[in-house]
């Protein structure tokens, strides 16, 4: 209980923010290395906090370009029995000993999720925000699957068996967005997040009393 009562402390006054998710294995001369710096400093320029696994790898990455971009950079680090050690690009390290307290804090606080190429934590992470958009645990927000030749074979395999045999609908392929371009990654993000605000604007404005007649003279 105080893992979420210390997230919820440190992270309310954080504005919006992006959390980015891939391997902790990815070097600095990789792509996913270099194109998650790039796009933690594009999203981070234009105003959003980088949230990240707090480790190194593509965590590393996340936190790096969200220092380049002058932005708030925010690590959620987790105790492994191989231990996890904090990268040094993050202005708020928070410390789990609990996967499910520090998911929380992952989908609670972002106006969207980077996937970049990961393992099986990686993996859960997409699935589950697929899992939240469907089933309506979560209002929709912008889900981006970065590396096209990472995820292909994925991607192909969800195209064909899931929708072949009907464990999903080919409408729920439409939840998250692929590209390998960091600037056209962010853009998705950023015009998905200002359509949400707007959208429920929409709603209180529909869920406001009438408003009372005039009194008459």
């Amino acid at each position: 209980m105080s893992e979420f009562v210390e997230g919820f402390e440190s992270l309310r006054s954080i504005g919006p923010a992006v959390s980015i998710f891939g391997s902790a294995r990815a070097k600095r001369n990789e792509w996913s290395y270099k194109t998650t710096c790039k796009v933690a400093e594009v999203l981070s320029r234009r105003g959003y906090a980088i949230i990240s696994g707090g480790g190194g790898g593509i965590m590393e990455a996340a936190n790096r370009g969200a220092k380049r971009g002058k932005g708030l950079s925010i690590g959620l680090n987790i105790q492994l029995p191989e231990e996890q050690k904090a990268n040094r690009y993050q202005d708020k390290s928070l410390h789990f000993k609990h996967f499910f307290a520090r998911k929380v804090m992952f989908v609670k606080y972002a106006a969207g999720y980077v996937i970049m190429p990961g393992g099986f934590g990686t993996l859960d992470e997409f699935f589950e925000s697929l899992t939240l958009i469907q089933t309506g645990k979560i209002r929709k927000f912008p889900v981006v699957l970065m590396g096209t030749e990472y995820w292909g074979d994925l991607l192909k395999w969800m195209q064909t068996k899931m929708v072949e045999h009907r464990t999903i609908s080919k409408s729920d392929l439409k939840l998250f967005h692929v590209t390998d371009d960091p600037n056209d990654a962010a853009e998705f993000i950023i015009k998905s997040h200002r359509e949400s605000i707007r959208q429920a604007g929409e709603r209180r404005k529909r869920s406001l009393p009438p408003p009372d007649d005039p009194p008459t003279l």
